[in-house]
């Protein structure tokens, strides 16, 4: 048995952590909460997050970091993304020699631009050909109840990526490889931003035309600032890119999509918080997105207006306006 730690016992990290197990892995799941912990050994079952969910034998809970991380080959990552460096900061001692760093993470630094996987390789000096990224249209209760899902695996290293796909392969999940890291990770972080400007949308009862606009330009966004990145264009038509996108900005199991409703039906942002219930990623990362796709002078209408209206200079009504006044052009992706 590979022996995997997953350090987050939140839905994605426990349902991923589920994954692996099924697919014969011995998984060790890091959680903060004691009594979350106890459930999962002892009722094989994560109360808080994937209540009525049976979770495999296999795969058992701890609060201590270092019992969890010791002699893993893959250390999997799971946490909302604003709070990777800090963490990673005192993970990284613990981290085997040679074990290889998954991010299941999807979301752009505040402050830095930079992405998951350029944060894990400079806190913990692992270089790039060790750290994957595991990413595409994968809803965590959906993947919990075994309901059939698909996923990109990303890594410069292509041993790397086929190593992780042969752990995580099960009749219900079906992984495949790219070494398209920067595309698949820019898929993950943009589509949160665009999820929340589709919940807008719907909290505001525009139409099924208006919500089609938004999914389309918002890849035609993620793919014009991928190939700023160096992204290979191709990606965001697959799993990592229109997959994922697809997925959470049409589920109502979606947190970003969700937190967007909130706010079109007219809810503050501490409201819709508080009502959505888990982290939306797309709320701290819209700012960080659009600072980077200006940086690299990537025009992106759609973040900008949702950045707008998570800062409180327009209103939700004003959103739509302010899209529909822009001058016209012709249809490019790239452009």
């Amino acid at each position: 048995m590979t022996r995997i730690a997953v350090l987050s016992a939140g839905s994605w990290g426990t349902s991923m952590g589920a994954v692996l197990a099924d697919a014969g892995n011995r998984v060790i799941l890091h959680a903060r909460r004691p009594d979350l912990a106890a459930a999962i050994n002892t009722r094989h079952e994560n109360p808080h997050y994937l209540p009525g969910i049976t979770l495999p034998d296999t795969m058992t809970a701890t609060t201590d970091e270092a019992e969890a991380i010791q002699a893993a080959e893959f250390v999997v990552i799971s946490i909302p993304a604003q709070t990777l460096r800090e963490n990673l900061t005192r993970w990284a001692p613990l981290i085997p020699q040679g074990a290889a760093i998954v991010s299941l993470m999807k979301g752009i630094e505040t402050g830095t631009g930079m992405r998951m996987s350029q944060v894990i390789t400079e806190v913990t000096g692992i270089p790039c050909d060790r750290v994957a990224v595991l990413s595409g249209p994968n809803l965590a209760r959906e993947i919990a109840e075994h309901q059939p899902a698909a996923s990109a695996i990303a890594c410069t290293d292509e041993t790397v990526a086929a190593r992780l796909q042969a752990a995580v392969q099960t009749p219900y999940f079906r992984p495949y490889t790219t070494t398209d890291v920067i595309g698949c990770e820019l898929g993950g972080a943009v589509k949160n931003v665009i999820a929340l400007a589709v919940g807008l949308a719907s909290g505001m009862r525009l139409g099924d035309n208006a919500r089609a606009v938004l999914v389309t330009r918002g890849l035609a966004e993620t793919a014009r600032l991928g190939l700023a990145l160096g992204a290979d264009p191709l990606t965001f038509s697959g799993l990592a890119g229109v997959g994922d996108l697809m997925a959470t900005c049409t589920s109502p199991l979606s947190r970003n999509r969700t937190f967007g409703e909130h706010l079109g039906r007219g809810l503050t942002l501490t409201e819709a918080a508080a009502a959505t219930g888990q982290t939306a990623e797309g709320i701290k990362s819209a700012e960080s997105v659009l600072q980077l796709a200006r940086r690299h002078s990537v025009d992106m209408p759609i973040t900008e207006v949702v950045v707008s209206v998570l800062h409180g200079r327009i209103t939700t009504g004003q959103a739509a306006t302010r899209l529909m006044e822009r001058a016209p052009r012709a249809e490019r992706y790239t452009t």
